[in-house]
Parts: structure tokens; C-alpha cells; sequence
């Protein structure tokens, strides 16, 4: 996936998870950000940030925060990529999903209910269903990448519901993207859930 219309600015605050105060060519604008998780330890006053220009003029904010340097290293923060680079992997010949190749899939759809919760891909294929939840990991420490940054009880009542499509007779994964280059490798962040890491 690609971004369009993008300009660089300098982070300044985020009033809410919703919105950042950034500087974009000496003036300050509201841009909405892409990600209500914390980003504490990213979105730091004097953060080069990336944002997307907006072609929709009636909009309240005509930008998204999109990505953030730390040091010299570019994370995505957009919650929305992770999905949508997912599912172009899926769609590529060179996929490969356990033992699934992109011959055996039938059909991939999309926010998929099962149980009590909402994955965000179902798949059918010639080898069984699949549900698929997707994270994306925007935490690093010292080139390692970790999941989760902040304790979450809707991906450990994802974790389990997973677990309850296997015993049911269903093929389940969860996939970790990593929105970053350039680290060593990726760990559960035991120390920030261990509910959810068991």
C-alpha cells in the first residue's frame, strides 16, 4: 500500500487520542490521528511526523497523522495499515498463510463475526475456514518489536475466541504486523500483558 498527498510536520501535543496539534510549514493545524492507541513513547513534542492530505474539503481536519520518526527510524502508526497491507499480502502470489496458498483460497471477507467477536478476516479454502485477526506493532525497544503497548483486553478476548474457532473445527491465526524496517525480531511484551501473551 501506498500513501498519496503527504507532507512532513513537527509534532507538538495530542489534546485526545482523536486529534495532534502538528507544524506544517510554520503554522499549526489539528490533523486527525490515525491510531487511538497511546503512542506515548512515539508522539513526543518535536516528533517528525508524516501526514496524508485529505481531498475532502468538508471535513474537519484536513490531515491524518499517519507515521512518526523516532530517531531516525519511520513507524506507521496508521491502525488501519496493518489490515489493508494484510490483505494485499493475501491477494499476492508469493502469500502463504500456514499450509495455505493463494490457489487453495475460495473467498476472503472481511470483518467476519464468530462467537462474540468481530475477526478481522474470514477466509474459505479449499482446506478449511479461517479466522484471521490482525495486529499492528509499533512498539520497539533496542531493534525488538513488541505487542501489546498497553494492556488489552479486547485482544485477549480475541486470543480466546481464536482458540474457541479451533475447537469448533476452524483453522485461526493471529498475524502480527510490524510497521517498521530495520529491527531484530518481534516478542509478546509479557511485562505489559500477560493475560493476553499467555
Amino acid at each position: 500500500m501506498k500513501y498519496s498527498n503527504v507532507t512532513e510536520g513537527i509534532f507538538i501535543d495530542r489534546p485526545n487520542r482523536f486529534i495532534a496539534h502538528v507544524q506544517i510549514g510554520g503554522k499549526t493545524e489539528v490533523c486527525h490521528v490515525k491510531n487511538t492507541g497511546r503512542c506515548k513513547e512515539l508522539l513526543v513534542e518535536g516528533a517528525r511526523v508524516i501526514l496524508q492530505k485529505s481531498d475532502n474539503i468538508k471535513r474537519k481536519t484536513a490531515y491524518d497523522l499517519v507515521s512518526v520518526y523516532k530517531n531516525e527510524r519511520l513507524i506507521n502508526i496508521d491502525s488501519y495499515a496493518p489490515n489493508m497491507a494484510f490483505f494485499e499480502y493475501l491477494k499476492s502470489p508469493h502469500a502463504a498463510l500456514g499450509n495455505i496458498k493463494p490457489k487453495d483460497i475460495i473467498r476472503i471477507k472481511p470483518e467476519s463475526k464468530f462467537g462474540n467477536s468481530r475477526f478481522d478476516f474470514y477466509m474459505q479454502t479449499k482446506k478449511g475456514e479461517i479466522y484471521i485477526e490482525v495486529k499492528g506493532v509499533t512498539l520497539e525497544k533496542d531493534n525488538i518489536t513488541m505487542f501489546p503497548d498497553a494492556p488489552t483486553e479486547r485482544g485477549t478476548k480475541h486470543a480466546l475466541e481464536l482458540i474457541e474457532g479451533v475447537h469448533s473445527g476452524y483453522k485461526a491465526f493471529l498475524v502480527f504486523v510490524i510497521q517498521m524496517k530495520g529491527v531484530k525480531y518481534f516478542t509478546p511484551y509479557k511485562e505489559m500483558d500477560q493475560a493476553f501473551c499467555r
